[in-house]
């Protein structure tokens, strides 16, 4: 699922291309696509771009009125822009919809059977409030917002930063890359953690998603970024079960539990134990969501 680093690229590439210019057609192709009925669709028709932004882990296109187009691709959608007008035929088996611009066309593929991404058409900040989840921006806190926040509940910290009541943007991947980072289990207990080890999860989780920008923004260039993806030459221990961990040689792990995966490294993180025992399942499945959708639509209370 692209999350906060992922949305950040995408966000400025459309900005470049989209500010100020004119939103003229959208083909909606998926049925289940569209979540939403008022304002209509139709009402973003004809009107100039006037901002784009990301909402955790949704990419929001701003027109002229005050109405937003929200996109969230979810684990398998993914987008796509062609400079100039759109052809005659959207042929892509696996297109969802098309946004056509008087400077080119935005497109949104879904791969596999499973459709999950979705589109809400809402008015003005009230619409795009309901849409928050509530989850604190991890690059723009104080160290005492983040301490409050990470202690608001007592969950491990894997299902802390990937809950978006909590912390905003962040998921499976990145999170595997903030905790190995700090040098934390993914089951720690939030309320557990000393204050030394609150400082080092928020250190960890700022610098990585600082670097992990930094290094998509370089990699797209002047690009549209194509080559977005969960599993990424130079991270640590996200989609590396088996191979060497970076820092000291100890075989990466993988903790696997439903539509959830974990990958950590036993030497540097969890004392040299190996997480697979009944007690993590009883854990996991206590503190889990079982499905990406269920950890989606989490809201705060």
């Amino acid at each position: 699922m692209p999350e906060l680093p992922d949305i950040t690229i995408y966000v400025e590439a459309l900005r470049s291309r989209i500010l100020g210019r004119r939103l003229e057609r959208v083909d909606v192709r998926g049925p289940f696509l569209l979540r939403s009925v008022t304002p209509g669709l139709e009402s973003t028709l004809g009107r100039e771009v006037r901002a784009v932004r990301r909402i955790g882990k949704r990419i929001a296109i701003g027109v002229e009125g005050d109405i937003w187009l929200a996109i969230h691709l979810m684990i398998a959608g993914r987008l796509h822009w062609q400079d100039g007008p759109a052809p005659a035929r959207l042929g892509a088996k696996n297109l969802l919809a098309a946004f056509s611009f008087d400077a080119g066309v935005l497109t949104l593929t879904e791969a596999g059977s499973r459709r999950r991404a979705s589109l809400h058409v809402v008015a003005g900040e009230e619409g795009l409030a309901a849409l928050r989840a509530g989850g604190l921006d991890v690059l723009n806190t104080t160290p005492e917002e983040f301490a409050a926040v990470l202690e608001s509940a007592n969950h491990t910290l894997k299902r802390a930063l990937t809950d978006p009541r909590l912390f905003d943007g962040i998921g499976n991947a990145y999170s595997d890359e903030i905790l190995h980072r700090a040098g934390l289990s993914p089951v720690a207990m939030t309320l557990k953690l000393t204050p030394d080890e609150v400082g080092r999860l928020r250190a960890a989780a700022r610098g990585v998603l600082h670097e992990w920008i930094a290094t998509l923004r370089a990699d797209a260039g002047a690009k549209f970024p194509e080559r977005v993806t969960a599993f990424r030459a130079g991270m640590a221990v996200h989609g590396r079960f088996g191979q060497p961990c970076p820092r000291c040689g100890e075989k990466v792990q993988r903790i696997r539990y439903a539509d959830n995966e974990t990958d950590y490294c036993p030497r540097c993180q969890t004392g040299g134990k190996l997480l697979a025992d009944r007690a993590l399942s009883r854990l996991l499945r206590e503190d889990w969501p079982r499905t990406p959708e269920e950890l989606e639509n989490l809201k705060r209370r």
